[in-house]
């Protein structure tokens, strides 16, 4: 299993790591940090439509956090 930090997530890489086309086999806390990394840049709303219907049902079951609109 290939372990990946938020810090180091590129858009391909998070992209790649959610969709499951990297090739590598990520454990649950990699993936749900790879859709935490496109959540907070915003890029998960310019994806395909699909990204952020899976991201509102993340947010909702408590898996990622929305940013802060403060």
């Amino acid at each position: 299993m290939t372990t990946q930090t938020q810090t180091t997530w590129t858009p391909y890489d998070a992209s790649a790591c959610v969709e499951g086309f990297d090739g590598e086999d990520h454990d649950q806390d990699t993936i749900i940090s790879a859709w935490q990394y496109l959540l907070d840049t915003g890029l998960v709303w310019q994806l395909q439509g699909w990204y952020g219907r899976a991201a509102n049902e993340l947010i909702e079951a408590g898996y990622i956090t929305p940013p802060s609109t403060h």
